[in-house]
This record gives C-alpha cells, sequence and structure tokens, in this order.
C-alpha cells in the first residue's frame, strides 16, 4: 500500500511539473504574438525619418 502512495504522489509531482512547463510555453507562445519584432526595413525607415526630421 505504500508503494501505491508513493507511485500516486510521483504522478502528481510529474503531472504538475507537466502543467508548469506547458503554462510556462503557453505565456511564451502567446506573448510572442503580442509582441511582433519590427522587421529591420522598417526600423531603417524609422530611422531614416528620425533624422531626417532633426536635420530640418
Amino acid at each position: 500500500m505504500a508503494e501505491d502512495k508513493n507511485t500516486q504522489k510521483g504522478r502528481e509531482v510529474m503531472a504538475e511539473g507537466l502543467r508548469r512547463d506547458i503554462d510556462e510555453n503557453l505565456k511564451r507562445v502567446f506573448e510572442s504574438a503580442l509582441d511582433p519584432e519590427i522587421p529591420d526595413r522598417f526600423k531603417d525607415l524609422l530611422a531614416q525619418l528620425k533624422a531626417r526630421g532633426t536635420s530640418r
């Protein structure tokens, strides 16, 4: 019976770790979708516009 309790406890610990890993991965996916990377081309254009605005 002690072995059954240990086995059950081990499964619960593993399941909790799995849930935590899934939560962390989902958060990363959603955060990356909400904060998309600005393409270098647009960054260059913004820098050119900013430089043009300060030179006037």
